[in-house]
């Protein structure tokens, strides 16, 4: 690798932008490459599914030039809203599966530290804390509290982010409440059927415990899902 192609990736993993070095293994020409960019359609779908799954992709041989993909992803995080019980295994859990996460509550009583040991705390209000946060393609918003005066202010920097998913705790009658805020604060359809909610897949669960782990296997699911 040039020292000029090492630079550049490190300036890439610097501004969180994901990035791929495409190697043509026949020639060992190499060329960074960003989402949506490429020569053919076939490569820009290579470069997206480099990147989506998080890991190297080789094509096949009797198409033509064997190349090899190579992502530089951004880590993944989690922002979670509200320092409730369920954020608390909900935290763990996404912790093991490689997330940064963030307990983003004002509320100093919850969140506390020997509540949450080893993770990261923000007592901002939930608006700044998410803007000063920066959230790109890599990240997941979830809201816990219920609170309009805490979830919808999240919401709505997360739904103008890249953030690649967005879920809310509450029932769907608390949805569709919310549904309605956000439809008088200006967002569009499209922008509402970014939410999930309510979120975590119908597995039946019922204690704070799994209902994280719902949360979780839906997140995954959007992050993986072709």
């Amino acid at each position: 690798m040039k020292a000029g192609t090492l630079e550049a990736i490190l300036a890439d993993i610097e501004r969180k932008r994901p990035v791929v070095l495409a190697t043509n293994l026949d020639s060992g020409e190499q060329q960074l490459l960003h989402r949506g960019d490429g020569d053919s359609e076939p490569e820009r779908a290579h470069v997206e599914r480099a990147l989506r799954v998080d890991g190297c992709v080789t094509t096949d041989a009797d198409s033509g030039p064997q190349v090899f993909y190579q992502p530089f992803n951004p880590p993944l995080r989690m922002m979670v809203v509200g320092a409730v019980h369920i954020a608390q295994p909900l935290s763990v859990i996404a912790t093991l599966a490689g997330y940064e996460v963030t307990i983003v509550d004002p509320r100093e009583s919850f969140a506390a530290g020997e509540r949450f040991p080893g993770v990261t705390l923000n007592l901002d209000w939930p608006d700044a804390a998410l803007e000063s946060l920066g959230l790109d393609q890599r990240c997941a918003v979830v809201t816990l509290t219920h609170d309009p005066k805490l979830d919808d202010p999240a919401l709505q920097v997360a739904l103008r982010s890249d953030a690649f998913f967005i879920g809310c705790l509450g029932s769907r009658k608390t949805h569709a409440s919310r549904l309605g805020r956000l439809t008088k604060a200006g967002f569009s359809e499209a922008d509402l059927e970014r939410i999930h909610g309510p979120v975590g897949l119908p597995i039946g669960s019922r204690s704070p415990a799994e209902i994280a782990v719902s949360v979780l296997a839906q997140v995954t699911q959007k992050l993986r899902k072709p």
